[in-house]
């Protein structure tokens, strides 16, 4: 316990620690709220090869057991539709440094492995997490991340059988806290 008190003291100290050294975060003119360059994220579309599906961890890996090319547990993904935005909300002043995310993760497809493979375009559901952030100085960045259970779409969201393993998802629900360190410039 006493190690998780000084590691958030370092934490919440760090920022301010930093301040000095790192004035062109807050040196701006930028209006106060809703600066121009509030969002920034990327979209991002994956199709996975058969006999390579997705795996949500929704269904278990022997669901072709379960029925084969008629099992109800059907739920590992050809596609994905994912992405990343970034929210920050603030233009000048300390508040700059903070920051709000999201990262949603769709699945679509209908796939048994080694039973059934298709193209389709069937919704399974949504993986997603939210956090925080604040901008420590030089490339480092505090996060504070809740991720949270898969949820299903449509008639896939009920049990599919005894190969159904719940919502889980591949890591459950949790809360983590990091810091993340940025280097180099990007190359458009």
């Amino acid at each position: 316990m006493k190690r998780l008190l000084l590691l958030m003291l370092v934490c919440l100290a760090l920022p301010v620690a930093l301040q000095a050294e790192d004035v062109s975060i807050t040196d701006t003119t930028d209006r106060f709220f809703l600066p121009h360059d509030t969002f920034w994220g990327y979209a991002q579309f994956d199709i996975a090869p058969p006999h390579n599906e997705i795996d949500p961890n929704l269904c278990a890996s022997n669901a072709k057991q379960f029925g084969g090319v008629n099992a109800l547990c059907n739920a590992f993904g050809r596609y994905m539709l994912s992405g990343y935005l970034e929210i920050r909300p603030f233009g000048s002043g300390q508040l700059r440094r903070f920051m709000l995310f999201g990262e949603p993760s769709f699945l679509f497809g209908k796939n048994v492995p080694q039973s059934l493979y298709t193209w389709s375009f069937q919704p399974i559901g949504v993986e997603h997490s939210w956090g925080l952030a604040v901008y420590l100085g030089k490339g480092f960045e505090f996060r504070a991340t809740q991720h949270f259970l898969f949820d299903r779409f449509g008639s896939r969201d009920r049990n599919l059988g005894p190969a159904d393993l719940g919502n889980n998802g591949p890591w459950g629900r949790y809360n983590a806290f990091g810091v993340r360190k940025y280097w180099g410039t990007r190359r458009w």
